[in-house]
């Protein structure tokens, strides 16, 4: 069920404390923690507690946790000292997405090109 914990989710898992994680901020509704394979110098993911398996059935089932991500993403930025960053969420297997549970990289520290991809 959507909102709950999926006991075959490594986010869910990290959540949990099953699994370890580089944390560098946790509130009510977030984690935030380091990618464990950055793609540039500063790159954290922040996800929501809540299972939800992409950005857009978040924001439809849970619009405060949306936002608590997108917030904590600009005070992950802030703490990082990165003057300029991107937040991307990719939605689906063809976008990049290997974990089905929602979540937004934060990238920063170098210049960042656009288009990306």
């Amino acid at each position: 069920m959507a909102g709950e914990a999926q006991s075959d989710c490594l986010f869910c898992k990290i959540v949990a404390g099953e699994v370890p994680a580089t944390v560098v901020r946790e509130t009510d509704t977030t984690v935030a923690f380091r990618d464990i394979n950055p793609q540039a110098p500063t790159h954290v993911l922040v996800i929501p507690k809540a299972h939800y398996p992409d950005a857009a059935s978040l924001a439809a089932a849970e619009p405060k946790a949306a936002a608590d991500v997108l917030r904590e993403a600009g005070e992950v930025a802030a703490q990082e000292k990165a003057e300029s960053y991107r937040i991307v969420f990719n939605t689906g297997s063809g976008a990049g997405q290997t974990v089905f549970h929602a979540h937004a990289h934060v990238l920063g520290g170098r210049g960042l090109q656009w288009p990306p991809g």
